[in-house]
């Protein structure tokens, strides 16, 4: 009853968002509070939603001094010279862009932090992706895959640590044999980015994009500010916060206040001025934040209800005794809708040890386990409860529905790939 009533209020709330019937705000609240009421839960609901909201209340804040701090970078111009190198290297040609986008987004993921990687990647491209009138849904799709392999994947990226953590694993043991598949994942990915450039190309009109080339070689499409000692003080600021950040040094959500307010100070010195941009800036997190509580509603509902767990059961149920041999390979295919659908924290800590509990019965080591779960974090970046999404979202400035529309047969083909590439490595075996 409750497997169904969770795959029901899963299928729903796309159902909502896709077709366009809800905002994916109020479908993300209204959908697992109905389904809550459904199985007789209804007077647990305000304990339920507030446990939700006690979860994602720190990456909520997080969010917030994120997208306040690059969006001050951005009113400075700290990423124009990174665009003037893409724009001179890519000659206005799609392919290059859509490549560059590509290899940008694999680069900037290794901090491991999906907000900061979208915001550089989306700060060096959208100028340009606007300025050709190509379509920003690719940098969304290209940016969250590769940061679904290359943040999803390594142990410093915030899943597999999860992973690593609870099924009490070394990470060098863990990430040694997924080096290789990770590799041709991200080849697959700058594929995938060819042939999306080729179809932008295709679509662009020609005389725009000639216009743009000799704008290119004139130097007009180049940007013509020059650096300053602020520039040079923010690409400073930026890099240690970087630093500090990979190095764990204190809680994200700290460094990006204490970096915002330094920022605030030495690039704005009146007051009213502050107060202009924190309030321009403010539009754009916000809705961040609001997405993100009401995700926490939504997993908080559903993990309390009691419907997360059944549907795992659910799923491994279909995996009879005498095929206990493939369930790396079942895990790294479950791994896929439930990464989508589910928080980090309740995939890892809730779904994958009772993976790995099975495994071990029949002589599977946790590290197979944990490196198939990590093979969903694709999807799960194009998932509802990874928030950094929704700051790609306000970015590109498109809502849910359409993001997947476009993203979702991308994701899934190249998660297979990643399968694939796991199997023939030997990272998984059946």
């Amino acid at each position: 009853m409750l497997a169904v009533l969770g795959f029901a209020t899963l299928g729903s709330f796309m159902l909502l968002v896709m077709r366009k019937y809800l905002s994916a705000f109020t479908a993300i609240m209204l959908t697992p509070i109905a389904a809550a009421l459904v199985a007789g839960e209804g007077a647990k609901l305000g304990d339920m939603i507030m446990s939700g909201l006690e979860t994602v209340a720190p990456t909520a804040v997080l969010l917030l001094f994120a997208v306040l701090y690059f969006g001050l970078m951005m009113e400075a111009r700290l990423f124009d010279p990174i665009s003037r190198l893409i724009i001179k290297a890519s000659k206005g040609d799609p392919v290059r862009i859509c490549v560059g986008t590509a290899v940008l987004s694999l680069c900037v993921a290794l901090d491991g932090d999906g907000t900061t990687s979208y915001m550089i990647v989306c700060s060096a491209f959208l100028p340009i992706y606007r300025r050709l009138g190509m379509n920003p849904l690719v940098i969304a799709t290209v940016s969250a895959m590769a940061l679904g392999t290359i943040s999803g994947t390594t142990p410093w990226g915030g899943a597999a640590t999860r992973g690593i953590s609870v099924l009490h694993l070394d990470a060098t043991e863990y990430f040694v044999h997924m080096l290789a598949p990770m590799a041709l994942t991200s080849l697959a990915i700058i594929a995938v980015a060819y042939w999306l450039g080729r179809r932008e190309r295709r679509n662009i009109d020609q005389e725009a994009l000639a216009a743009y080339k000799l704008e290119i070689d004139s130097g007009e499409a180049l940007s013509t500010a020059r650096a300053d000692w602020r520039m040079w003080f923010n690409a400073g600021l930026t890099v240690v916060l970087m630093v500090l950040l990979i190095l764990e040094v204190a809680e994200l959500v700290v460094l990006f206040m204490v970096a915002f307010v330094i920022a605030l100070i030495v690039n704005i010195r009146v007051i009213s001025d502050q107060q202009d941009l924190i309030k321009r800036q403010s539009a754009n997190a916000v809705p961040v934040v609001m997405l993100v509580l009401g995700a926490g509603v939504f997993t908080g509902v559903m993990t309390d209800a009691g419907m997360i767990k059944a549907m795992a059961d659910a799923a491994l149920a279909i995996v009879p005794d005498s095929m206990g041999n493939i369930i790396p390979l079942f895990t790294a295919v479950l791994a896929l809708p439930l990464g989508f659908f589910m928080s980090n924290d309740a995939y890892w800590f809730g779904v994958v040890p009772v993976l790995a509990e099975s495994a071990a019965h029949y002589g599977i080591d946790a590290n197979e386990i944990a490196r198939a779960g990590a093979i969903g974090q694709i999807l799960h970046m194009m998932g509802p409860t990874s928030a950094p999404l929704w700051v790609l979202l306000g970015l590109v400035k498109a809502d849910l529905g359409e993001f997947q529309k476009h993203a979702l047969r991308w994701g899934i083909l190249v998660s297979l790939a990643y399968i694939l590439f796991a199997l023939l490595t030997g990272a998984i075996s059946i």
